[in-house]
């Protein structure tokens, strides 16, 4: 990856620009660093893809961390943390590499 990033899953939409991102203040990046979470937080995510052939690719984007009410989302009620993802930033990682 070209930088920590992490990791969500892109299947947990809350709405259309917002993703679960954790239950605690705290969450574990891609190269093992301890990110500590606060409001309007610049972060730096990555998802599961794949190529056409099958191999690993993922969605890299950028967004802000956010504490989001989810008292509407009874299954996600124990979420504390969501991101807003810039969709402009979406990028996957095989494509970054050509850049």
């Amino acid at each position: 990856m070209d930088k920590p990033r992490i990791y969500v899953d892109l299947n947990e939409m809350v709405t259309e620009d917002i993703v679960l991102l954790s239950k605690e203040d705290t969450k574990m990046d891609s190269e093992g660093n301890v990110v500590v979470f606060y409001d309007k937080m610049p972060v730096f995510i990555y998802s599961d893809d794949g190529s056409a052939a099958g191999e690993t690719d993922y969605l890299l984007a950028d967004g802000i961390a956010i504490n989001y009410d989810l008292n509407d989302y009874p299954e996600w009620k124990h979420v504390k943390w969501c991101v807003c993802i810039d969709w402009s930033s979406l990028i996957h990682e095989s494509d970054l590499k050509l850049l």
